[in-house]
């Protein structure tokens, strides 16, 4: 693989993670989860403790319902993500955060890692996690408070 290749990979990874979270902040769920291939795997903030990709109409339904919870679409962005490439598979590290007005306006900020294959010349997420840390101190509370 040339630097070029690798550079146009990057980018079209990185795009397609903006894609994701525009349409997020757009309202647009079945945009949103264009993103992903049929089966991916989803460890997200919310329980249970995994999301199957399962049937798509329901996914999309779920994620749409999500959006409408908030007074807007919610708003995310990553921070200094890190991609690595080999071949058809790829993986992004970054920090995330996401903000909206629900009970109040809020920013928060998680760790999130993508897995993503190439099919067909096109870069799909299939593993996703996103993780926030808590307090080791016994309370176990999330860390809903740390910023980069």
């Amino acid at each position: 693989m040339t630097i070029t290749e690798h550079t146009t990979d990057t980018e079209q990874i990185l795009a397609m993670l903006d894609e994701m979270h525009d349409a997020i902040g757009a309202g647009d769920a079945a945009r949103a989860l264009a993103s992903c291939a049929p089966g991916a795997v989803v460890y997200d903030l919310a329980p249970p403790l995994v999301q199957r990709a399962g049937d798509h109409d329901a996914a999309v339904a779920a994620l749409g319902d999500w959006i409408a919870s908030f007074a807007a679409p919610p708003r995310l962005a990553h921070r200094e993500p890190t991609v690595h490439v080999d071949g058809d598979i790829a993986f992004v590290h970054t920090l995330t955060s996401l903000s909206g007005t629900k009970g109040g306006e809020f920013t928060l900020w998680f760790r999130s890692t993508f897995g993503l294959r190439r099919v067909d010349g096109r870069w799909l997420i299939v593993h996703q996690h996103e993780s926030v840390p808590f307090h080791m101190d016994g309370s176990f509370r999330a860390a809903v408070e740390l910023e980069p």
